[in-house]
């Protein structure tokens, strides 16, 4: 037998990007609670993160700060594109749903909710 430790890498190239290994938790989960100025220890205990875990993702995020930097900004503007995408998508879905005529059977809520709606202003 061998002195010598493996260790394994606290963080991960996934398909869902820079990951903490072992979990489903990404590096940009992380980051959000750090910019949002959360402790690293409620950070570890919010996502249920070994110390070990913990203090692997803040070393690597030292160590490698401007290229995760970087991604973190492509994450956050990916999914800012996505939002947006999908607000227009719902937005223009909604709208076709109010123009559809009540269920049979249901006009006398439709009535009822039209009622209330003018009430208080909002159609």
């Amino acid at each position: 037998m061998s002195d010598v430790q493996t260790t394994q890498p606290t963080v991960v190239r996934t398909e869902r990007g820079l990951s903490i290994a072992g979990t489903r938790i990404t590096l940009y989960d992380v980051m959000d609670y750090l910019k949002a100025d959360w402790p690293p220890k409620l950070i570890q205990h919010w996502l249920n993160l070994t110390e070990a875990q913990m203090v692997g993702v803040l070393t690597y995020i030292d160590a490698q700060r401007d290229a995760v930097e970087d991604e973190y900004q492509l994450v956050l503007e990916h999914a800012e594109a996505n939002r947006h995408y999908w607000e227009d998508r719902n937005r223009e879905r909604l709208a076709q749903i109010a123009q559809l005529p009540p269920k049979p059977g249901q006009e006398a809520i439709y009535a009822k909710l039209q009622a209330r709606k003018a009430e208080l202003g909002l159609k």
